[in-house]
Protein backbone atom coordinates (compact mmCIF):
# COMPACT_ATOMS: atom_id res chain seq x y z
CA UNK A 1 0.00 0.00 0.00
CA UNK A 2 0.71 3.59 -0.77
CA UNK A 3 2.82 5.31 2.24
CA UNK A 4 0.69 8.13 3.95
CA UNK A 5 1.48 11.15 5.20
CA UNK A 6 1.36 11.01 8.54
CA UNK A 7 -0.33 14.50 9.26
CA UNK A 8 -2.97 13.84 6.52
CA UNK A 9 -6.51 13.73 7.61
CA UNK A 10 -8.18 10.47 5.90
CA UNK A 11 -10.29 10.72 3.35
CA UNK A 12 -14.11 10.27 3.96
CA UNK A 13 -16.56 10.43 0.96
CA UNK A 14 -19.23 12.91 1.27
CA UNK A 15 -22.92 11.61 0.31
CA UNK A 16 -23.76 8.36 -2.54
CA UNK A 17 -20.44 6.84 -3.55
CA UNK A 18 -20.34 8.17 -7.18
CA UNK A 19 -19.91 5.27 -9.88
CA UNK A 20 -18.12 5.71 -12.69
CA UNK A 21 -17.46 2.19 -15.23
CA UNK A 22 -14.91 1.70 -16.71
CA UNK A 23 -14.55 1.97 -20.51
CA UNK A 24 -13.38 -1.16 -21.87
CA UNK A 25 -12.53 -5.26 -20.91
CA UNK A 26 -9.47 -5.02 -19.88
CA UNK A 27 -8.52 -1.75 -19.21
CA UNK A 28 -8.44 -1.11 -15.54
CA UNK A 29 -8.48 2.49 -13.55
CA UNK A 30 -9.53 3.96 -17.43
CA UNK A 31 -12.05 6.48 -17.48
CA UNK A 32 -13.04 8.26 -20.89
CA UNK A 33 -13.64 11.86 -19.76
CA UNK A 34 -12.91 13.24 -22.86
CA UNK A 35 -16.25 12.07 -25.10
CA UNK A 36 -18.96 12.42 -22.55
CA UNK A 37 -19.06 16.00 -21.13
CA UNK A 38 -22.08 14.74 -19.07
CA UNK A 39 -19.64 12.81 -16.93
CA UNK A 40 -17.31 15.54 -16.70
CA UNK A 41 -19.86 17.47 -15.24
CA UNK A 42 -21.24 15.14 -12.74
CA UNK A 43 -17.44 14.63 -11.59
CA UNK A 44 -17.05 18.36 -11.19
CA UNK A 45 -19.77 18.84 -8.70
CA UNK A 46 -18.20 15.75 -6.67
CA UNK A 47 -15.01 17.58 -6.16
CA UNK A 48 -17.15 20.73 -5.25
CA UNK A 49 -18.40 19.15 -2.51
CA UNK A 50 -14.89 18.76 -0.53
CA UNK A 51 -12.09 20.90 0.42
CA UNK A 52 -8.80 19.15 -0.28
CA UNK A 53 -5.88 19.83 1.36
CA UNK A 54 -3.34 22.27 -0.36
CA UNK A 55 -0.24 21.78 -1.57
CA UNK A 56 2.44 21.11 1.15
CA UNK A 57 4.89 24.33 1.65
CA UNK A 58 8.30 23.40 -0.03
CA UNK A 59 9.87 26.23 -1.04
CA UNK A 60 9.61 29.22 1.62
CA UNK A 61 11.39 26.43 3.59
CA UNK A 62 13.06 24.96 0.44
CA UNK A 63 14.06 20.84 0.51
CA UNK A 64 17.84 20.00 0.95
CA UNK A 65 19.15 19.20 -2.50
CA UNK A 66 18.05 15.33 -1.45
CA UNK A 67 14.40 15.21 -1.26
CA UNK A 68 12.46 13.83 0.65
CA UNK A 69 9.19 11.97 -0.99
CA UNK A 70 5.88 14.53 -1.40
CA UNK A 71 2.87 12.67 -0.99
CA UNK A 72 0.20 13.85 -3.32
CA UNK A 73 -2.25 13.20 -0.58
CA UNK A 74 -4.72 15.89 -2.51
CA UNK A 75 -4.31 14.11 -5.74
CA UNK A 76 -4.62 10.61 -4.05
CA UNK A 77 -8.00 12.10 -2.78
CA UNK A 78 -9.25 12.90 -5.86
CA UNK A 79 -8.53 9.92 -6.70
CA UNK A 80 -10.74 8.43 -4.14
CA UNK A 81 -13.72 11.09 -4.91
CA UNK A 82 -14.70 9.18 -8.08
CA UNK A 83 -15.17 6.25 -6.56
CA UNK A 84 -14.19 3.01 -6.81
CA UNK A 85 -12.61 2.86 -10.65
CA UNK A 86 -10.16 5.25 -9.44
CA UNK A 87 -10.22 4.54 -5.60
CA UNK A 88 -7.37 1.95 -5.92
CA UNK A 89 -5.47 3.63 -8.67
CA UNK A 90 -2.36 5.63 -5.98
CA UNK A 91 -1.93 2.21 -3.88
CA UNK A 92 -1.72 -0.04 -8.14
CA UNK A 93 0.35 3.22 -8.99
CA UNK A 94 3.14 2.46 -5.93
CA UNK A 95 3.29 -0.98 -6.45
CA UNK A 96 4.72 -0.49 -10.29
CA UNK A 97 7.47 1.97 -8.64
CA UNK A 98 8.47 -0.64 -6.64
CA UNK A 99 8.16 -3.76 -9.34
CA UNK A 100 9.83 -1.81 -12.26
CA UNK A 101 11.92 0.82 -10.47
CA UNK A 102 15.37 0.55 -8.79
CA UNK A 103 14.79 0.65 -4.85
CA UNK A 104 16.98 3.58 -4.49
CA UNK A 105 15.16 6.18 -6.95
CA UNK A 106 14.64 9.38 -5.64
CA UNK A 107 11.26 9.83 -5.08
CA UNK A 108 10.13 13.17 -5.66
CA UNK A 109 6.54 12.96 -5.27
CA UNK A 110 4.25 9.59 -4.98
CA UNK A 111 1.49 10.67 -6.09
CA UNK A 112 1.15 10.93 -9.20
CA UNK A 113 4.71 9.12 -8.99
CA UNK A 114 7.63 11.41 -9.94
CA UNK A 115 11.00 10.23 -9.38
CA UNK A 116 14.86 10.56 -10.37
CA UNK A 117 17.11 7.92 -10.37
CA UNK A 118 20.78 8.14 -8.20
CA UNK A 119 22.96 10.88 -9.99
CA UNK A 120 26.44 8.64 -10.00
CA UNK A 121 24.76 6.15 -12.07
CA UNK A 122 22.22 8.18 -14.38
CA UNK A 123 25.82 8.85 -16.24
CA UNK A 124 26.70 4.61 -15.86
CA UNK A 125 25.28 4.14 -19.10
CA UNK A 126 24.93 6.19 -22.42
CA UNK A 127 21.46 4.02 -22.54
CA UNK A 128 19.55 4.65 -19.21
CA UNK A 129 18.05 1.16 -18.00
CA UNK A 130 14.54 0.86 -17.67
CA UNK A 131 14.62 0.39 -13.81
CA UNK A 132 16.70 3.61 -13.83
CA UNK A 133 14.93 5.91 -16.14
CA UNK A 134 13.06 8.85 -14.40
CA UNK A 135 9.31 8.84 -14.29
CA UNK A 136 7.24 12.12 -14.09
CA UNK A 137 3.53 10.73 -14.30
CA UNK A 138 0.43 13.13 -14.12
CA UNK A 139 -2.13 10.62 -12.83
CA UNK A 140 -2.03 7.06 -11.54
CA UNK A 141 -1.13 4.06 -13.43
CA UNK A 142 -3.67 2.36 -15.73
CA UNK A 143 -3.71 -1.53 -15.89
CA UNK A 144 -4.19 -2.30 -19.47
CA UNK A 145 -4.24 -6.15 -21.07
CA UNK A 146 -2.82 -5.45 -24.38
CA UNK A 147 -4.37 -8.20 -26.06
CA UNK A 148 -7.12 -6.06 -25.79
CA UNK A 149 -5.74 -2.91 -26.25
CA UNK A 150 -6.71 -0.40 -29.79
CA UNK A 151 -5.54 2.82 -31.04
CA UNK A 152 -8.07 5.27 -32.39
CA UNK A 153 -7.07 7.61 -35.47
CA UNK A 154 -10.02 9.82 -35.54
CA UNK A 155 -10.38 13.70 -36.78
CA UNK A 156 -9.21 15.00 -39.51
CA UNK A 157 -8.18 12.03 -41.43
CA UNK A 158 -9.31 10.96 -44.76
CA UNK A 159 -9.79 7.25 -43.53
CA UNK A 160 -10.56 7.07 -39.59
CA UNK A 161 -8.52 3.40 -38.21
CA UNK A 162 -8.86 1.86 -35.06
CA UNK A 163 -5.86 -0.76 -34.86
CA UNK A 164 -5.03 -2.96 -32.42
CA UNK A 165 -0.67 -3.92 -31.24
CA UNK A 166 -0.68 -6.82 -33.46
CA UNK A 167 -1.99 -4.16 -37.01
CA UNK A 168 0.72 -1.89 -35.43
CA UNK A 169 3.39 -4.90 -35.11
CA UNK A 170 2.85 -6.08 -38.82
CA UNK A 171 5.65 -4.99 -40.76
CA UNK A 172 3.73 -5.27 -44.19
CA UNK A 173 1.88 -2.37 -43.08
CA UNK A 174 4.26 -0.38 -40.55
CA UNK A 175 8.14 -0.68 -40.91
CA UNK A 176 9.40 -1.01 -37.70
CA UNK A 177 11.60 1.83 -36.16
CA UNK A 178 13.82 1.70 -32.99
CA UNK A 179 15.50 5.66 -32.60
CA UNK A 180 18.06 6.17 -29.54
CA UNK A 181 15.91 9.45 -27.93
CA UNK A 182 16.91 11.42 -25.09
CA UNK A 183 13.77 12.10 -22.92
CA UNK A 184 14.28 15.38 -20.52
CA UNK A 185 11.36 16.60 -18.13
CA UNK A 186 11.15 20.66 -18.29
CA UNK A 187 11.55 20.20 -14.55
CA UNK A 188 14.88 18.85 -14.41
CA UNK A 189 17.18 20.58 -11.87
CA UNK A 190 13.65 22.62 -10.90
CA UNK A 191 15.15 22.71 -7.21
CA UNK A 192 18.28 25.44 -8.21
CA UNK A 193 15.73 28.11 -8.87
CA UNK A 194 13.64 27.00 -5.93
CA UNK A 195 16.99 27.85 -4.29
CA UNK A 196 17.11 30.97 -6.29
CA UNK A 197 13.19 32.05 -5.53
CA UNK A 198 10.22 30.52 -5.01
CA UNK A 199 7.39 29.80 -7.77
CA UNK A 200 4.47 28.48 -8.35
CA UNK A 201 4.08 25.81 -5.74
CA UNK A 202 1.89 22.59 -6.90
CA UNK A 203 3.55 20.01 -5.98
CA UNK A 204 2.30 17.92 -9.00
CA UNK A 205 3.18 20.94 -11.56
CA UNK A 206 6.34 21.56 -10.28
CA UNK A 207 7.92 19.43 -8.24
CA UNK A 208 11.55 19.99 -6.97
CA UNK A 209 13.76 17.84 -9.22
CA UNK A 210 17.05 17.79 -9.37
CA UNK A 211 19.51 16.83 -12.23
CA UNK A 212 18.07 13.45 -12.72
CA UNK A 213 14.63 14.07 -14.82
CA UNK A 214 16.29 13.18 -17.78
CA UNK A 215 16.98 9.53 -19.60
CA UNK A 216 17.87 7.91 -23.15
CA UNK A 217 16.51 4.49 -24.11
CA UNK A 218 15.92 3.28 -27.58
CA UNK A 219 12.68 3.35 -28.74
CA UNK A 220 10.95 0.57 -30.81
CA UNK A 221 7.91 1.43 -32.84
CA UNK A 222 6.37 2.77 -35.34
CA UNK A 223 6.70 6.61 -37.08
CA UNK A 224 3.33 9.01 -36.59
CA UNK A 225 4.20 9.55 -39.90
CA UNK A 226 3.30 6.19 -41.13
CA UNK A 227 0.18 5.64 -39.48
CA UNK A 228 -1.29 8.87 -41.23
CA UNK A 229 -0.19 8.10 -44.59
CA UNK A 230 -1.82 4.43 -43.48
CA UNK A 231 -4.67 6.48 -42.82
CA UNK A 232 -5.27 8.16 -45.81
CA UNK A 233 -3.37 11.18 -45.02
CA UNK A 234 -4.78 14.48 -43.03
CA UNK A 235 -7.64 16.73 -44.50
CA UNK A 236 -7.42 20.02 -45.29
CA UNK A 237 -6.98 22.24 -42.42
CA UNK A 238 -5.51 19.39 -39.72
CA UNK A 239 -2.15 21.01 -38.37
CA UNK A 240 -1.48 19.13 -35.08
CA UNK A 241 -1.85 15.97 -33.79
CA UNK A 242 -3.46 15.58 -30.33
CA UNK A 243 -2.61 12.62 -27.89
CA UNK A 244 -5.19 10.70 -25.60
CA UNK A 245 -3.59 9.18 -22.82
CA UNK A 246 -5.80 6.83 -20.63
CA UNK A 247 -4.61 7.94 -16.98
CA UNK A 248 -7.25 10.84 -15.11
CA UNK A 249 -5.60 14.07 -14.40
CA UNK A 250 -7.15 16.75 -12.51
CA UNK A 251 -6.74 20.48 -12.99
CA UNK A 252 -8.77 23.10 -11.05
CA UNK A 253 -11.39 21.08 -9.72
CA UNK A 254 -12.27 19.70 -12.86
CA UNK A 255 -11.22 15.93 -14.90
CA UNK A 256 -9.64 14.86 -17.90
CA UNK A 257 -7.80 12.34 -19.76
CA UNK A 258 -4.33 13.05 -19.73
CA UNK A 259 -3.83 15.07 -23.75
CA UNK A 260 -1.73 16.71 -25.36
CA UNK A 261 -0.43 17.63 -29.33
CA UNK A 262 2.38 18.24 -31.41
CA UNK A 263 2.18 20.43 -35.04
CA UNK A 264 1.74 18.26 -38.20
CA UNK A 265 5.20 19.54 -39.28
CA UNK A 266 7.02 17.74 -36.21
CA UNK A 267 5.33 13.94 -37.51
CA UNK A 268 6.38 15.03 -41.03
CA UNK A 269 9.85 14.65 -39.93
CA UNK A 270 9.68 11.67 -38.97
CA UNK A 271 10.33 12.94 -35.61
CA UNK A 272 7.28 11.10 -33.17
CA UNK A 273 7.08 7.65 -32.49
CA UNK A 274 4.04 5.51 -31.43
CA UNK A 275 6.53 2.81 -29.50
CA UNK A 276 6.00 -0.33 -27.47
CA UNK A 277 9.69 -0.92 -26.93
CA UNK A 278 11.99 0.48 -24.23
CA UNK A 279 15.62 -0.66 -24.74
CA UNK A 280 14.18 -4.51 -26.36
CA UNK A 281 12.08 -4.72 -23.77
CA UNK A 282 8.05 -4.72 -23.30
CA UNK A 283 7.24 -1.28 -22.37
CA UNK A 284 6.96 -0.83 -18.68
CA UNK A 285 3.80 -0.06 -17.11
CA UNK A 286 4.87 2.65 -15.31
CA UNK A 287 6.21 4.24 -18.41
CA UNK A 288 2.98 3.93 -20.99
CA UNK A 289 2.36 0.45 -21.28
CA UNK A 290 1.35 -0.84 -23.89
CA UNK A 291 2.17 1.70 -26.11
CA UNK A 292 2.79 5.51 -26.13
CA UNK A 293 4.49 8.02 -28.29
CA UNK A 294 7.49 9.52 -28.10
CA UNK A 295 8.19 12.92 -29.37
CA UNK A 296 12.07 13.60 -30.32
CA UNK A 297 13.70 16.86 -28.78
CA UNK A 298 10.57 18.22 -27.06
CA UNK A 299 9.84 18.35 -23.68
CA UNK A 300 8.42 14.96 -21.89
CA UNK A 301 4.86 15.88 -21.02
CA UNK A 302 4.65 15.38 -25.65
CA UNK A 303 4.91 12.26 -25.43
CA UNK A 304 1.93 10.69 -24.13
CA UNK A 305 1.98 7.62 -22.27
CA UNK A 306 -0.80 4.60 -22.14
CA UNK A 307 -1.82 6.23 -25.71
CA UNK A 308 -5.21 5.48 -26.81
CA UNK A 309 -6.19 8.01 -29.36
CA UNK A 310 -4.19 10.16 -31.81
CA UNK A 311 -7.08 13.45 -33.22
CA UNK A 312 -5.97 15.28 -35.96
CA UNK A 313 -6.93 18.94 -35.11
CA UNK A 314 -6.54 22.49 -36.60
CA UNK A 315 -4.90 24.13 -33.94
CA UNK A 316 -2.97 22.94 -30.68
CA UNK A 317 -4.87 21.26 -28.32
CA UNK A 318 -6.83 22.99 -25.38
CA UNK A 319 -6.63 20.74 -23.07
CA UNK A 320 -4.93 22.18 -20.06
CA UNK A 321 -1.73 20.23 -20.19
CA UNK A 322 -0.85 22.15 -23.44
CA UNK A 323 -2.81 25.06 -22.97
CA UNK A 324 -2.58 25.78 -19.35
CA UNK A 325 0.90 24.52 -18.22
CA UNK A 326 4.26 23.73 -19.51
CA UNK A 327 4.06 27.89 -20.43
CA UNK A 328 7.42 30.14 -20.29
CA UNK A 329 6.75 33.37 -18.60
CA UNK A 330 9.05 36.44 -18.19
CA UNK A 331 10.37 36.92 -14.74
CA UNK A 332 8.27 40.14 -14.02
CA UNK A 333 5.13 37.50 -14.58
CA UNK A 334 3.65 35.97 -10.69
CA UNK A 335 0.85 35.20 -8.91
CA UNK A 336 -0.25 38.57 -9.64
CA UNK A 337 -0.48 38.68 -12.97
CA UNK A 338 0.13 35.59 -14.81
CA UNK A 339 -2.33 34.48 -18.15
CA UNK A 340 -2.44 30.89 -20.07
CA UNK A 341 -2.03 33.24 -22.73
CA UNK A 342 1.50 35.68 -21.78
CA UNK A 343 3.58 32.54 -21.47
CA UNK A 344 4.85 30.20 -24.42
CA UNK A 345 4.38 26.65 -24.65
CA UNK A 346 7.86 25.19 -23.79
CA UNK A 347 8.47 22.45 -27.06
CA UNK A 348 12.28 21.95 -28.34
CA UNK A 349 14.50 21.28 -25.11
CA UNK A 350 16.92 24.17 -25.14
CA UNK A 351 21.24 23.13 -24.81
CA UNK A 352 21.68 22.21 -21.33
CA UNK A 353 24.52 19.69 -19.14
CA UNK A 354 25.17 18.82 -15.48
CA UNK A 355 28.03 17.43 -13.39
CA UNK A 356 26.48 14.45 -12.12
CA UNK A 357 29.57 13.34 -9.94
CA UNK A 358 31.19 14.72 -7.66
CA UNK A 359 28.23 15.81 -5.96
CA UNK A 360 27.52 19.35 -4.63
CA UNK A 361 29.33 19.48 -0.76
CA UNK A 362 31.55 16.48 -1.56
CA UNK A 363 35.21 16.64 0.19
CA UNK A 364 37.61 15.37 -2.20
CA UNK A 365 41.32 14.69 -1.87
CA UNK A 366 43.05 14.37 -4.87
CA UNK A 367 46.72 14.79 -6.50
CA UNK A 368 46.09 17.99 -8.31
CA UNK A 369 42.96 16.47 -10.49
CA UNK A 370 39.40 15.70 -9.74
CA UNK A 371 37.83 13.54 -12.39
CA UNK A 372 34.43 15.01 -13.34
CA UNK A 373 31.47 13.23 -14.92
CA UNK A 374 27.84 14.31 -16.23
CA UNK A 375 25.62 14.59 -19.12
CA UNK A 376 24.71 17.26 -22.27
CA UNK A 377 21.79 17.43 -24.06
CA UNK A 378 20.31 19.75 -26.59
CA UNK A 379 16.50 19.52 -28.28
CA UNK A 380 15.18 19.86 -31.46
CA UNK A 381 17.27 18.17 -33.24
CA UNK A 382 20.45 19.53 -32.27
CA UNK A 383 24.01 17.79 -30.52
CA UNK A 384 26.13 19.23 -28.22
CA UNK A 385 29.86 20.03 -29.65
CA UNK A 386 31.64 20.88 -26.89
CA UNK A 387 31.34 20.56 -23.22
CA UNK A 388 33.08 22.65 -21.07
CA UNK A 389 34.03 22.60 -17.19
CA UNK A 390 35.76 25.17 -15.14
CA UNK A 391 36.56 25.37 -10.78
CA UNK A 392 36.75 28.85 -10.22
CA UNK A 393 33.15 29.53 -10.78
CA UNK A 394 33.52 30.42 -14.46
CA UNK A 395 36.42 32.25 -15.02
CA UNK A 396 39.12 29.36 -16.70
CA UNK A 397 36.90 27.28 -18.77
CA UNK A 398 38.32 23.74 -19.27
CA UNK A 399 37.41 21.34 -22.86
CA UNK A 400 36.09 17.99 -22.25
CA UNK A 401 37.98 16.54 -25.32
CA UNK A 402 36.03 14.44 -27.86
CA UNK A 403 37.78 11.23 -27.24
CA UNK A 404 35.95 11.55 -22.80
CA UNK A 405 32.22 12.07 -25.01
CA UNK A 406 29.85 9.62 -26.22
CA UNK A 407 29.02 9.47 -29.34
CA UNK A 408 27.13 12.03 -30.90
CA UNK A 409 23.23 11.65 -31.89
CA UNK A 410 20.04 13.49 -33.63
CA UNK A 411 18.07 13.36 -30.87
CA UNK A 412 20.28 11.74 -27.46
CA UNK A 413 22.67 13.12 -25.00
CA UNK A 414 26.18 12.76 -24.61
CA UNK A 415 27.81 11.39 -21.64
CA UNK A 416 31.29 13.15 -20.52
CA UNK A 417 34.09 13.40 -18.17
CA UNK A 418 37.29 14.82 -17.53
CA UNK A 419 40.35 14.58 -15.06
CA UNK A 420 40.11 18.58 -14.63
CA UNK A 421 43.44 20.32 -13.46
CA UNK A 422 42.82 21.44 -9.79
CA UNK A 423 45.81 23.37 -7.68
CA UNK A 424 43.56 25.18 -5.44
CA UNK A 425 42.06 23.91 -2.32
CA UNK A 426 39.34 24.62 0.21
CA UNK A 427 35.97 25.54 -0.93
CA UNK A 428 35.89 25.85 -5.11
CA UNK A 429 32.80 26.45 -7.27
CA UNK A 430 33.00 24.19 -10.37
CA UNK A 431 29.93 24.89 -13.18
CA UNK A 432 29.93 23.54 -16.96
CA UNK A 433 28.58 24.38 -19.97
CA UNK A 434 27.93 22.80 -23.41
CA UNK A 435 27.73 24.52 -26.87
CA UNK A 436 25.81 22.98 -29.22
CA UNK A 437 25.73 22.89 -33.20
CA UNK A 438 24.23 25.83 -33.48
CA UNK A 439 26.42 27.66 -31.06
CA UNK A 440 23.69 27.66 -28.77
CA UNK A 441 24.92 27.84 -25.11
CA UNK A 442 23.96 27.77 -21.33
CA UNK A 443 22.62 31.32 -19.27
CA UNK A 444 25.72 31.54 -16.77
CA UNK A 445 23.56 31.97 -14.03
CA UNK A 446 20.22 30.42 -12.41
CA UNK A 447 18.71 34.31 -12.29
CA UNK A 448 19.28 34.99 -15.24
CA UNK A 449 16.42 32.52 -16.87
CA UNK A 450 14.16 32.70 -13.67
CA UNK A 451 10.09 31.85 -14.38
CA UNK A 452 7.33 31.67 -12.58
CA UNK A 453 6.77 27.86 -13.34
CA UNK A 454 10.14 27.35 -12.81
CA UNK A 455 10.89 25.25 -15.91
CA UNK A 456 13.89 24.66 -18.01
CA UNK A 457 16.41 25.44 -15.68
CA UNK A 458 19.21 25.21 -18.26
CA UNK A 459 21.49 27.79 -16.84
CA UNK A 460 25.61 26.82 -16.12
CA UNK A 461 25.41 23.89 -13.56
CA UNK A 462 27.14 24.72 -10.51
CA UNK A 463 28.35 22.79 -7.36
CA UNK A 464 30.54 23.19 -4.35
CA UNK A 465 33.27 20.89 -3.74
CA UNK A 466 36.08 21.15 -0.87
CA UNK A 467 39.13 20.22 -2.63
CA UNK A 468 42.69 18.83 -0.72
CA UNK A 469 45.60 18.74 -3.16
CA UNK A 470 47.93 15.76 -1.45
CA UNK A 471 50.43 17.32 -4.41
CA UNK A 472 51.00 20.45 -1.97
CA UNK A 473 53.61 19.81 0.55
CA UNK A 474 51.69 20.77 3.75
CA UNK A 475 48.45 18.66 2.95
CA UNK A 476 50.67 15.54 2.06
CA UNK A 477 52.51 16.05 5.57
CA UNK A 478 48.91 16.72 7.46
CA UNK A 479 47.08 13.60 5.83
CA UNK A 480 50.06 11.27 6.64
CA UNK A 481 49.57 12.49 10.33
CA UNK A 482 46.08 11.79 10.28
CA UNK A 483 46.30 8.33 8.69
CA UNK A 484 48.69 7.15 11.39
CA UNK A 485 46.75 8.17 14.23
CA UNK A 486 43.35 6.90 12.18
CA UNK A 487 41.45 10.26 11.87
CA UNK A 488 39.86 10.70 8.74
CA UNK A 489 39.85 13.96 7.06
CA UNK A 490 36.11 14.29 5.82
CA UNK A 491 34.04 15.56 7.20
CA UNK A 492 36.18 19.10 7.22
CA UNK A 493 34.03 19.70 9.66
CA UNK A 494 34.63 17.48 12.36
CA UNK A 495 37.16 19.30 14.84
CA UNK A 496 40.21 18.05 15.03
CA UNK A 497 41.67 16.40 17.80
CA UNK A 498 45.07 16.72 17.75
CA UNK A 499 47.78 20.12 17.99
CA UNK A 500 47.84 21.71 14.42
CA UNK A 501 51.93 22.61 15.11
CA UNK A 502 53.85 21.86 18.16
CA UNK A 503 54.86 24.90 20.37
CA UNK A 504 58.67 24.72 18.83
CA UNK A 505 57.39 24.54 15.14
CA UNK A 506 55.17 27.83 15.87
CA UNK A 507 57.84 29.53 17.68
CA UNK A 508 60.23 29.27 14.74
CA UNK A 509 57.50 29.74 12.21
CA UNK A 510 56.52 32.98 14.09
CA UNK A 511 60.16 34.37 14.33
CA UNK A 512 60.69 33.67 10.61
CA UNK A 513 57.95 35.64 9.57
CA UNK A 514 58.70 38.80 11.72
CA UNK A 515 56.64 37.78 14.80
CA UNK A 516 53.03 38.76 15.25
CA UNK A 517 53.40 42.91 15.30
CA UNK A 518 55.54 45.36 14.30
CA UNK A 519 58.57 46.40 16.20
CA UNK A 520 58.30 49.94 16.29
Amino acid sequence: MAPAEPEAVPFRPKGEVPFFPEEREGWKGYIEWEKYPEKKKKAEEILSNYDFPNPPEFQLCPLPDKNPVLEGVRWKQYHEAMGPTLKNIPDVSWDYVKKEKSPDMIHVLQFPYNGEPPRNRLVANEHTTNADHFVRNHGGVPEIDADQWSLDISGLVNNPQRLTLADLKDESRFPRQTNVVTIQCSGTRRIEQIHEYPGDGDELINAPWGEGAIGTARWTGVSLKKIIKYCGGLKEGAQHLEFYGADTYFKKSKVYNYVVSVPWRKVKLNEVLVAWEMNGEPMPRIHGFPVRTVAFGYIGARSCKWLYEIKAIEEPSLAPVQMKEYLYYTPQVGKQNAMYSNGFSIQDMPVSSAIMSPVNMDQIVHDGKIKLRGWAYSGGGHWPVRVEVSGDGGSVWYEVQYEQMTKKYYHAWRLWEIDMPVDAEGWLEFCVRTWDNALNTQPTFVRSAWNWDLHVTSSCHRIKIYSINRSKPVTAARLELLKKKGIPIVPITHPLEIDLESEEDYTRRMRAQGGREPDE
